[in-house]
């Protein structure tokens, strides 16, 4: 593994200390998650030979969580104390919250932000009521929120959901699967598991939701299904693998995708079927604006690109400005016409934008041949063309090689400290995975923005993991995304209000 430099350990305020069965667990073995007394239970299923699905429930609401307002997110003291200056002169009894980072990390400061907060309430409707006035007052950003949500210290209550591996018994796969078995379009985990004839599944990894954003379901990271690279990495990001040899490993990946003419001009693939200029959560190359480093849930843009379409993207290339190369199975270009149309089942299409038509139509005559290169550097070294049969993207990192390690401004997932605390100190459902030391493997859901589960931060998802056994652990796509099947029966509560949420791809636990 690749030694990361620094841990991000985020928190606001307080510390965060077959057969079924259903018992109290044991001191020693209830998870990391609120104080140590916690009440905890827990009911455990064998669903297959080496394949076990525990339920945990922990913990309770809370007497100090209350509902309250927050006026407004500021990043210095001086800014926090003129807020508060002026919503007492208008008439409020406002309160300030700290947001803390740890003290090892991979950011700088030790205070990030401060939360300027009004109001302490039972019920939701007095807090809501109180939000009303404060926006008629002027106050546009209040917005009502109950504190089990927020990071701060809470005695749960925490729903979690186990799937654990056991490679040396069980005698099936784990993969990762495509929505509908292409990139176009989204499924949910429990059609995903049915189709499949899965054990059991959850979802995989973050991908475009809405077409303003790109491909809808194409996968916004690295993607490998059954050996073949299906999308580009978003630099070079923590992703579960899968060997050819059965092995799991969690690492970063980063792709490297060339294109050399048979005249012998080369040049640099933007990417793999997605929506040429749209570059979900960034983290590219060629000039993308406004950055080539990795910015989570931003997409960046860039008006010149060559994207490189295969059978498994769908029937056809998405239409618009610009020049597409058909290819055979050879790499022997057929012809050249605009952008939109068949993509052949035994071949693919070479999509150009920009300057990048010039190359394409300079380089790529019909009947020439043009060489696509792909390669995967995982943790820094070239892999082995047939060494890898699946990669399901994701990040960030939670745990190497024992301990607790979170890139959260490496990976991404810090370009602002607004979005800093909204996505990775609140609290939120989660889907993480993880490697224990005699190599079983882990997939764990944590429910949350519930009645029955408040969800975890960043930090809390790695305590969680290591006190489960994970020596290796990251975190997968969450939110509404965060779903987990036995069979094709949902076993979590996903918190969107419209229920299960169709997901770009999933990982399933497929029998022999």
């Amino acid at each position: 593994m690749t030694l990361i430099i620094g841990l991000v350990l985020m928190m606001i305020g307080g510390d965060f200390a077959g057969n079924s069965t259903s018992a109290q667990s044991s001191q020693n073995g209830k998870l990391n998650l609120g104080h140590a007394g916690l009440e905890e239970t827990r009911e455990t299923e064998e669903i297959a030979p080496g394949v076990t699905y525990t339920h945990i429930e922990r913990g309770h609401e809370s007497k100090h969580d209350v509902y309250t307002v927050n006026v407004d997110f500021v990043e210095t003291k001086e800014e926090s104390k003129e807020l508060v200056k002026q919503l007492k002169a208008d008439g409020y009894k406002p309160y300030i919250t700290e947001i803390k980072d740890h003290k090892s990390n991979d950011i700088d400061e030790n205070r990030i932000a401060y939360l300027v907060r009004v109001g302490e309430f039972d019920e939701i409707d007095r807090a809501q009521q109180l939000e009303a006035a404060l926006e008629k007052d002027g106050y546009t950003s209040a917005s009502t929120l109950f504190t089990a949500f927020d990071g701060t210290k809470t005695d749960g209550p925490w729903a979690v959901n186990i799937l654990e591996v056991d490679p040396d018994v069980f005698d099936g796969t784990i993969a990762s699967e495509l929505a509908q078995g292409v990139v176009q379009g989204k499924e949910r985990v429990t059609e995903i598991s049915e189709r499949t004839d899965a054990l059991a599944a959850i979802n995989g990894g973050y991908f475009v939701v809405g077409s303003r954003d790109g491909t809808p379901g194409d996968l916004a990271g690295v993607s490998v299904i059954d050996g073949e690279l299906v999308s580009e990495s978003v630099s070079d990001r923590t992703s579960l693998m899968f060997n050819n040899s059965g092995d799991a490993d969690i690492a970063t990946v980063e792709t490297e995708l060339m294109v050399e003419s048979a005249d012998g001009a080369s040049t640099y693939l933007d990417g793999i079927n997605r929506e040429p200029g749209l570059i979900r959560s960034c983290g590219g190359t060629g000039g993308d604006e406004s950055t080539e480093e990795p910015r989570h849930d931003v997409t960046c843009t860039d008006d010149s690109e060559l994207i490189l379409f295969k059978p498994i993207y769908g029937a056809s290339t998405p239409a618009g400005e610009g020049l597409e190369a058909v290819l055979d199975s050879d790499g022997e270009v057929w012809e050249i016409r605009d952008r939109g149309g068949e993509i052949p089942v035994d071949g693919a299409v070479l999509a150009a934008t920009g300057s990048h038509t010039e190359w394409l139509s300079e380089h790529a005559q019909p009947g020439s041949k043009l060489e696509l290169k792909e390669s995967l550097l995982v943790d820094g070294k070239e892999a082995a063309d047939d060494e890898i049969r699946s990669i399901v993207n994701g990040g960030p990192r939670l745990i190497e090689n024992g301990e607790l390690t979170i890139p959260a401004a490496d990976e991404g997932f810090y370009w602002s400290t607004d979005f800093l605390y909204n996505f990775a100190i609140k609290r939120h459902p989660r889907t993480l995975a993880g490697i224990k030391e005699n190599g079983n493997l882990l997939f764990v859901t944590v429910d949350g923005r519930a009645d029955n589960s408040i969800g975890v931060n960043f930090l809390e998802s790695a305590e969680l993991m290591k006190s489960l056994g994970a020596v290796e652990a990251m975190n997968l796509d969450g939110g509404g995304s965060t779903t987990m099947a036995i069979g094709d029966e949902l076993v979590n509560q996903p918190s969107d209000a419209s229920g299960e949420r169709p997901v770009g791809d999933a990982i399933v636990i497929l029998p022999e």
